[in-house]
């Protein structure tokens, strides 16, 4: 008898598609996770539910459109890149881990859903699965907010099997290497600054990882990682970072590190828009922009950073804003996540 483990691959989501009505339904349902607006649950409820979606999904729906038709996808097909590019890890990761495993995708919010994954997964009776979030960097507003959910689920169950989550791979060596060999697409020396931007949080979520009731801001997350900080959001973005600058042999003067998607004042920082423009301001003309956050590109790499960004950029005078591209589906991502599952 072979006994078989099942992978799980979560991403974040995207609409069905980028009618309102499906836009209005994602927003629903990712909006009103705890975990992502971590306010009292009426106080979410009517933020959400009575201002957010019914204000937001509309305007949403225009830039859904716009990431259908300019998503950078094969042969010029419509459609979402992060559901695109997570079917084909999915058969990609399929091929090279053989017959022992099955390789399943599911999507935090709307399709495939994680329930489906695990209605699936249940019915094949594993003797272990293997959960493996797609974020680089532990967040519990990402990465917590898929374990509870598939715990959620998996506790009515009558067997539950060995279960492993991968929390986190900020470090990882395969994850390091593909970023760095994305950006050898760039002359790096062309451009006047490059940014590291990745999506940000209210400080008030990186602060609950302190349990002393100590701040985020009094562990030296910009510098090190220490027991106290290694799931700190902040702390783990930084050193992504220093391991990416390090092989790319960036002096400090050359880069910065900063956040973007922010929706108030209270957000990590600095801002990618007000780094962007006070680059422009400074006389930069080029800009090459990591996202070292996302594993596959996205509303918030290739429109946010490819088109709004660009459109600052030149508003301030600057001339190019250079997105590299995610790891998407490159060859060793695929032989990154097979190394993540075999050491499991």
């Amino acid at each position: 008898m072979k006994l078989k483990t099942a992978v799980l691959l979560i991403n974040l989501g995207t609409p069905d598609s980028p009618a309102v009505k499906d836009v209005r339904k994602y927003l629903f349902e990712f909006l009103n996770d705890p975990r992502v607006i971590d306010i009292p649950a009426i106080a979410r409820s009517i933020l959400v539910n009575l201002i957010i979606v019914p204000f937001r999904a509309p305007k949403s729906a225009k830039i859904y459109e716009e990431l259908w038709t300019n998503n950078g996808l094969p042969d010029g097909r419509k459609g979402s890149p992060i559901l695109y590019y997570g079917k084909s890890v999915q058969e990609k990761l399929q091929n090279v881990l053989g017959d022992n495993y099955d390789v399943y995708l599911a999507m935090r919010y709307k399709n495939p859903s994680i329930d489906f994954a695990l209605s699936e997964i249940y019915k094949n009776n594993y003797e272990k699965i293997i959960v493996i979030p797609l974020f680089p960097q532990y967040a519990s507003a990402s990465t917590g907010s898929v374990i509870d959910k598939v715990m959620t689920i998996m506790k009515k169950w009558w067997v539950i099997p060995d279960i492993k989550f991968i929390s986190q791979y900020y470090d990882n060596v395969g994850f390091i290497n593909t970023i760095v060999e994305r950006a050898k697409k760039y002359n790096i020396e062309k451009y006047d600054h490059v940014l590291f931007s990745y999506h940000g949080l209210p400080v008030r979520q990186v602060d609950k990882v302190y349990k002393d009731g100590t701040l985020c801001e009094s562990h030296n997350c910009e510098n090190e990682i220490n027991e106290t900080n290694k799931f700190c959001y902040k702390a783990t973005c930084y050193a992504t970072t220093r391991l990416i600058v390090q092989k790319l042999g960036l002096p400090v003067e050359k880069y910065t590190v900063c956040f973007q998607s922010r929706l108030d004042k209270k957000w990590l920082e600095p801002f990618t828009d007000k780094v962007i423009i006070e680059q422009a301001k400074k006389g930069a003309k080029k800009l090459l922009v990591f996202s070292p956050a996302f594993v596959a590109d996205c509303l918030e790499t290739l429109i946010e950073i490819g088109v709004e960004y660009q459109k600052l950029f030149e508003e301030h005078g600057g001339e190019k804003v250079q997105l590299v591209e995610s790891l998407n589906d490159h060859p060793m991502w695929v032989e990154t996540l097979k190394e993540i599952v075999n050491n499991n």
